[in-house]
C-alpha cells in the first residue's frame, strides 16, 4: 500500500499542474459520478492528508458550493501527470478519473476510493496527526499512541488514527531502528523515539524519488530490514526474519519484517 511520503509527492505533482487552473476536460469513469461534469471550475488547491488526497474545486458561477475530489489509492492506486497528447503510462481501462487544465493531463488509475464531496474534513475526521503537516502535532501522537498501552507497537503505527501517514514499510523501519520487536506492547516501548522516528523518515522521504531509511541510494539498500527476509542484518549480520501481525481493529494483516537479534 502506499504510504504517506507517496500520495505527499503525487498531490505535488497534481498541484504544479492543476492549482489555479480551470478544468478543460472532466471525466469520472465510475458509476456513481459517471454523469457529474466539473468542465469550467477552477481547482484551488490540491492536498494530502495522510494517505488522502483532495483536489479542491471552488465554487461555480452558476452557484454550484465548492467541492473537494477525494481519493485514496489504498494497494494499487496512482496519480499521473502528462502533458497534453503525451502516451499514458497505465492502460486506459485502469483509468478512474480524467483531469485537463492548463497543457497538462491528470489520470487517476485503479483509486480505491474515488468520491466527491462537499465536506472534506469529514473525510479524514478520524485520522490521527498527519505525519507531513506543516502544523505536526507530536503531542497529540504521543498522547494517542499512549492511549492503547497493552497494544503492540507494530500494530499500532499501522492504524491511522494514532498517526497518520506510516504503512508497511515505515512500521517494520521504525521499529529495527528503535530496536523495538514489532511485537512489544506500546507500554514498554519509547513512545518518543517511536514517534520522533516516524516524522524524521517520512519528513526526509517527502520529496526523495526513491524512498530510503539508510540513507543509501542505491536500489537493494534502501531499507534496514524490509523486504529482506533471508538477509543478512546491515547491522549485526544476523538473518533478517519475517511474520504477519493481525489486527480486527484496523483489518491489518501484513507481513513484518525484523532483526531477531537487534529487536529482540
Amino acid at each position: 500500500m502506499p504510504e504517506g511520503d507517496t500520495v505527499y509527492q503525487a498531490a505535488s505533482r497534481l498541484r504544479r499542474a492543476l492549482a489555479g487552473a480551470t478544468l478543460d476536460h472532466c471525466d469520472f469513469r465510475v458509476p456513481k459520478l459517471a454523469t457529474i461534469d466539473l468542465t469550467g471550475r477552477r481547482v484551488g488547491a490540491v492536498r494530502s492528508v495522510g494517505k488522502h488526497l483532495f483536489i479542491d474545486i471552488d465554487a461555480a458561477d452558476d452557484g454550484a458550493p465548492p467541492s473537494s475530489i477525494h481519493s485514496h489509492l489504498k494497494m494499487e492506486g496512482t496519480w499521473d501527470v502528462h502533458r497534453l497528447g503525451q502516451r499514458w503510462r497505465r492502460p486506459t481501462f485502469q483509468a478512474r478519473i480524467i483531469l485537463r487544465a492548463n497543457g497538462y493531463e491528470a489520470v487517476g488509475a485503479n483509486l480505491g476510493i474515488l468520491e466527491l464531496t462537499t465536506d472534506p474534513d469529514h473525510c479524514v475526521a478520524h485520522l490521527g496527526p498527519d505525519l507531513l503537516a506543516d502544523d505536526w502535532d507530536r503531542a497529540e501522537a504521543l498522547h494517542r499512541l499512549a492511549a492503547d498501552p497493552d497494544r503492540p507497537v507494530g500494530l499500532a503505527l499501522l492504524d491511522q488514527r494514532v498517526m497518520a501517514g506510516v504503512g508497511n514499510v515505515y512500521r517494520s523501519e521504525i521499529c529495527f531502528l528503535a530496536r523495538t520487536p514489532p511485537t512489544r506492547p506500546v507500554e514498554q516501548t519509547n513512545t518518543e523515539q517511536i514517534v520522533d522516528l516516524a516524522r524524521r523518515l517520512l519528513w526526509d522521504n517527502r520529496n526523495r524519488p526513491a524512498r530510503s531509511t539508510t540513507g543509501q541510494a542505491a536500489p537493494h539498500a534502501r531499507t534496514w530490514v524490509y523486504g529482506r527476509a533471508g538477509r543478512l542484518c546491515r547491522r549485526c549480520a544476523t538473518v533478517i526474519e519475517q511474520g504477519r501481525l493481525s489486527d480486527t481493529a484496523t483489518d491489518a494483516d501484513r507481513v513484518v519484517y525484523y532483526c531477531p537479534r537487534c529487536q529482540r
